[in-house]
């Protein structure tokens, strides 16, 4: 078996040439107060520690004491980074040992706060930021970026950064955050990533207008321009480092589905806004259903929201049903969306191209006694539709309000209601909303964490929707099994795997999703079933199940500190 020493490197003695200072102001390489005295005497470092050495068990509790001294959870975000920068080894150790605590702070929705305030905050670069003016020197710029070979980038253009829209130059704390969780999730190692920040301008007058601000100080570039710029950033990817997986972030919906469109056949690509979050969405669909003990085919689903988002977890929807066979009239009928001007149904009129490709067809139009050309609310669709199912992805909170929920549980007797927009303020009803309306019937998910909720004596425990369920796995299993491209069957795989990894325990206390403590778990059994369908579509290498697991096994990068040679 061909095995990728690259990745495996963790497993061995590290080659180091730095000394003294050098070494110690190396945040890849420093071990702190844990270099043993024997190689404080070899690397020139006596005298540059104080006497005692510690362990890296006695390093994590004394970080984790000190994030819990900061007063917020901004300064919690900015002490974590600080450590990142000081000692990386140890930052991805607290981050995993803590990992239910740690995340919403290295990502949603702490490190929006970060973003926000980026060029205030600024400390110490972290990633690459490419502008117009750099289109002739890309390669070059990519190049400065590492010496080593990057397995996985993560861009975004900064235009829609989590709920928050355009932050301009300090989007590039979202790759860094979602790099973060690729490596404590899966183990993808740090020196094989890189996050980049497309700075192609901004439209956030605020930005623009303060001093301060460290991006480039135009108006955001679009149309033609925009689009060469982006080919020029995919040809010189393809040049520098051939073998990477890239992920797109945050990028406006209409500009998201294009370049997945144009690209995912050039380069191996994919979008975590549109794929992952279909994909964790279609694994809690998966668990409610087996909690319920029904099938795929006998949904009926409806949802508020007609985004990429919202668009990408009905495609994937309707994949699975394929799967099973459903008959196409059914099929025809199983998917309905409404966005902000209602219905959309055949006659609509939307401006977005995508949405004509899911509006409900003439014949579905009549079987739910639709009129063409009338105006349908969100009430009015639940109410001719009886989903079985209703999902938001609108980030419009209340949207869901008590007459929907009840007129939906009076036709259903087990409904899966899944308000899915973050952050948590924009959530389109709360859990306890859900169960109260629905006198406790209800399964419920949300994009967001929510505590536990009781009624009627019982608690019941909420599933978070959360991507990083699916793309750690998803990310390690095309780098590894250096799959030509990433097709939406991956994520359907994904989903099917995820949903199989839910105990019966958690399904009976109302969660369709693991514990955040299970990331790499659940991490690693993606990854090997990206791995084996990459290598039945074709796409990727050709190993045995055995061999397959045992190279994931191997290559898992795991925070501790190496011996140097």
């Amino acid at each position: 078996m061909t095995t990728s020493p690259y990745l495996q490197r963790a497993h061995k003695p590290l080659k180091n040439q730095l000394k003294g200072k050098e070494l110690l102001d190396s945040s890849s390489l420093n071990k702190g107060s844990a270099f043993t005295k024997e190689e404080r005497e070899s690397l020139n470092l006596e005298g540059l520690l104080p006497p005692q050495v510690r362990t890296i068990e006695y390093q994590l509790q004394m970080e984790y004491e000190h994030m819990h001294q900061k007063k917020d959870d901004l300064e919690k975000l900015i002490g974590l980074l600080a450590l990142q920068d000081r000692n990386e080894t140890l930052f991805y150790r607290l981050v995993i040992e803590h990992l239910e605590e740690t995340m919403p702070l290295i990502y949603t929705p702490t490190v929006g706060k970060l973003c926000e305030k980026y060029s205030h905050l600024f400390r110490r670069p972290r990633g690459i930021w490419i502008t117009p003016d750099d289109i002739d020197n890309i390669p070059k710029i990519l190049s400065n970026a590492s010496e080593e070979e990057i397995r996985l980038i993560v861009v975004t253009d900064n235009e829609r950064i989590l709920g928050l829209g355009d932050l301009g130059a300090g989007g590039i704390g979202i790759p860094c955050g979602k790099i973060s969780l690729y490596c404590a999730g899966s183990g993808i190692p740090p020196w094989a990533t890189l996050p980049i920040s497309l700075d192609v301008g901004t439209n956030n007058l605020d930005l623009l207008d303060d001093p301060f601000y460290l991006g480039y100080k135009q108006r955001r570039l679009k149309g033609k321009e925009y689009q060469e710029f982006i080919e020029a950033f995919i040809e010189a990817v393809k040049e520098v480092y051939p073998r990477a997986l890239l992920q797109w972030e945050d990028f406006k919906k209409e500009n998201a589905m294009n370049l997945l469109t144009r690209y995912h056949r050039r380069i191996p690509c994919f979008n975590d806004d549109i794929q992952g979050t279909a994909s964790v969405a279609v694994a809690g669909v998966f668990s409610a259903l087996r909690k319920n003990n029904t099938s795929i085919k006998d949904q009926r689903i409806v949802f508020a929201g007609a985004g990429a988002a919202g668009v990408g977890i009905g495609d994937m929807i309707k994949m699975a049903m394929k799967d099973e066979n459903i008959d196409p009239e059914l099929l025809d009928l199983s998917v309905v969306y409404v966005d902000s001007n209602g219905l959309i149904g055949h006659g609509a009129q939307r401006r977005e191209a995508y949405k004509q490709k899911v509006a409900l067809s003439d014949t579905a139009m009549q079987h739910y006694g639709f009129e063409e050309n009338r105006i349908y609310s969100l009430f009015e669709v639940v109410e001719k539709v009886q989903p079985t199912i209703l999902i938001g992805t609108s980030t419009i909170p209340g949207l869901f309000t008590e007459k929907i929920i009840r007129e939906m549980a009076a036709y259903t007797e087990n409904p899966i209601i899944m308000p899915l927009s973050n952050p948590s303020s924009k959530a389109e009803c709360t859990p306890a909303e859900a169960l109260r309306w629905t006198e406790g019937k209800a399964t419920v998910a949300t994009g967001s964490p929510f505590s536990p909720v009781s009624y009627d004596g019982k608690v019941h425990h909420i599933g978070q929707g959360n991507n990083v369920f699916i793309f750690p796995g998803v990310g390690m299993g095309c780098i590894l099994s250096e799959a030509m491209e990433v097709p939406n069957e991956f994520f359907l795989t994904a989903a099917y795997t995820l949903a199989g990894l839910v105990s019966d325990e958690q399904l009976a206390k109302g969660s369709i999703y693991p514990q955040i403590d299970d990331l790499r778990k659940v991490s690693k059994e993606i990854t090997i079933a990206i791995m084996k369908k990459a290598r039945d579509m074709g796409l990727g290498r050709l190993l045995d199940d055995e061999e397959i697991e045992e190279l994931v096994t191997k290559s898992i990068w795991y925070p501790s500190y190496q011996k140097y040679v």
